[in-house]
């Protein structure tokens, strides 16, 4: 049945079950803060970033150019004085892990 469909179809259908499952691993997530269960928190919350990374890659966005719009959006949020900058410097500190990481 699927085995004549068009390129941009199976590249469409891909994205269209890309994003449901982006939708579950939130999901995922949201039961896993439920639960408070650490474990399941890590796990949901890297399923969250690699869907958003894979849902990136196949709209046309390499990891590379998404891993400078999160370094854009950090500094952004550092000099805006975001709420949570100012009470509790996470914006920075995820700033100085990527750093480290390079």
């Amino acid at each position: 049945m699927f085995s004549h469909e068009s390129e941009i179809l199976r590249k469409m259908r891909l994205i269209e079950w890309l994003k449901a499952e982006l939708v579950a691993n939130v999901g995922q997530l949201y039961q896993a803060m439920a639960k408070n269960s650490e474990q399941a928190i890590k796990d949901g919350l890297a399923n969250v970033i690699i869907s958003c990374f894979i849902l990136g890659r196949r709209l046309g966005i390499n990891f590379a150019d998404l891993d400078e719009a999160i370094i854009t959006r950090l500094n952004q949020n550092i000099k805006r004085e975001n709420d949570v900058e100012k009470w509790f410097g996470d914006f920075s500190e995820y700033q100085r892990h990527l750093r480290n990481k390079r």
